[in-house]
């Protein structure tokens, strides 16, 4: 087989046992979904300020956030905390005594991560358009995908990264949370931060997130000073971290678990 048909055979592989646990499965679908509900009805009825300026409805914010969320959560924080567990399991170490090459392994956890992650964009959007009225976005479909995609490369690349400052698989969902969902909050995607302090603001930008976030609002929702949708400058520092992670990834990456 090339590396390519391994790839897609691992892919494969993972997507069975993904689907053979229905329960887990459900509750991937269903926490991003359960999530929008809650916030659209805490905090809708109103309008909110958006990360492009404007003044928006507030059950129309929470679509690309929650968007947002749903790529970070199946990218970074599954891969993560999964990887981290399949290493203290031993099934990595063991992996390395077989005919597969463990890249093999981890690429083919990746493309099904990516892959669950566009079946969640897709079930926000239709979830959106049919109980909220919220519009898909035909006229910047090229920008939605490009900032889809590569945030999604990205978050798994951190995702690989992350577990090299995981101990072990008790502490995976301490530590892992503990990285993401602050930044969650303080990128606006669960709370709008347009009147925030600047100083928040600011330490943000420093994150993926925050920037992620801010180009899925404008392939989202275009201003008109934008009506291509694409944001450049955070399309490039998504890359930036997603570089950064591979190589702290290639660098440091455990395959046995730690003494």
């Amino acid at each position: 087989m090339s590396n390519a048909q391994l790839v897609l055979r691992q892919a494969r592989f993972e997507n069975k046992a993904f689907w053979r646990n229905p329960a887990a499965a459900f509750f991937t679908f269903a926490f991003p979904l359960l999530f929008l509900v809650i916030f659209s009805t805490l905090l809708g009825g109103g309008t909110s300020p958006s990360p492009t300026g404007e003044e928006i409805e507030s059950t129309t914010y929470f679509i690309p956030a929650i968007l947002s969320f749903a790529v970070v959560t199946a990218c970074f924080t599954n891969i993560a905390i999964g990887i981290s567990f399949s290493r203290d399991e031993g099934i990595l170490k063991r992996l390395r005594g077989t005919p597969c090459p463990g890249w093999v392994y981890l690429a083919g956890r990746v493309l099904h991560a990516v892959f669950v992650n566009l079946i969640l964009v897709v079930i926000v959007l239709i979830f959106g358009q049919v109980f909220y009225g919220v519009d898909i976005p035909l006229d910047t479909v090229a920008a939605f995908v490009l900032t889809l995609v590569l945030g999604a490369g990205a978050f798994c690349a951190l995702g690989l990264a992350a577990t090299c400052a995981v101990p072990n698989a008790e502490a995976a969902p301490a530590v892992v949370n503990v990285m993401v969902l602050p930044l969650l909050f303080l990128s606006g995607t669960f709370i709008p931060i347009g009147d925030a302090p600047q100083w928040i603001q600011t330490f943000a930008g420093l994150f993926p997130i925050k920037h992620f976030l801010d180009a899925m609002f404008e392939s989202f929702l275009p201003p008109p000073d934008n009506p291509s949708g694409f944001v450049w400058s955070s399309i490039i520092v998504i890359a930036l971290w997603g570089m950064a992670g591979l190589i702290i990834a290639v660098r440091f990456f455990r395959w046995a678990p730690s003494k």
